[in-house]
């Protein structure tokens, strides 16, 4: 099956499944049937789209047992599943809500990522990844940035830069 015919309400919905759709897999995949039913050759259009041929020949065969443009997006997959359990969630909260670092004997005083993978390792024995960590927090709803110091301005500076600006005009005019 090198070629594909398209009805012209099939390749209305397809073309209409092209300009509506937001997800790039599934851009790819109309655009690679459109593609091949007008003529293109099948290691064309996987050499332009950056897939292999098989990959183009799955689509076509989804798209022509039901002839519906649905049967090109992607299924619900699971993922690999976390290796945190409920009872470590439930530590990284209390951990990120209670005692600081230093309570805990740790030479800090705000709780970072490698921090809380090693006080989990201590606690459960596995190491999370910083990935994992993150999506964690992420997904209990937690939000932090980076802190950052700060001085305060020195006051003796500033009024020798007022008093230098008041006394060569040049210099205070924008």
């Amino acid at each position: 099956m090198d070629s594909i015919i398209l009805t012209a309400g099939q390749r209305r919905r397809l073309q209409r499944q092209l300009r509506s759709t937001h997800d790039v897999r599934l851009y790819r995949r109309t655009l690679a049937l459109l593609e091949v039913s007008r003529g293109e050759p099948v290691v064309a259009v996987a050499h332009r789209l950056g897939v292999t041929p098989r990959a183009v020949y799955y689509w076509i065969t989804a798209y022509t047992c039901a002839h519906d443009p649905e049967a090109l997006q992607d299924r619900d997959r699971p993922g690999r599943p976390t290796l945190l359990t409920e009872t470590d969630r439930d530590l990284l909260r209390a951990l990120l809500l209670g005692p600081s670092p230093q309570d805990l004997g740790y030479f800090a005083t705000e709780w970072t990522v490698p921090l809380l993978q090693e006080h989990l390792a201590r606690c459960t024995g596995q190491r999370p990844s910083d990935d994992t960590v993150r999506r964690e927090l992420d997904r209990q709803g937690f939000v932090w940035k980076r802190s950052r110091y700060t001085l305060e301005p020195d006051p003796e500076l500033r009024g020798k830069k007022a008093a230098h600006s008041l006394a060569n005009p040049a210099l205070a005019a924008p």
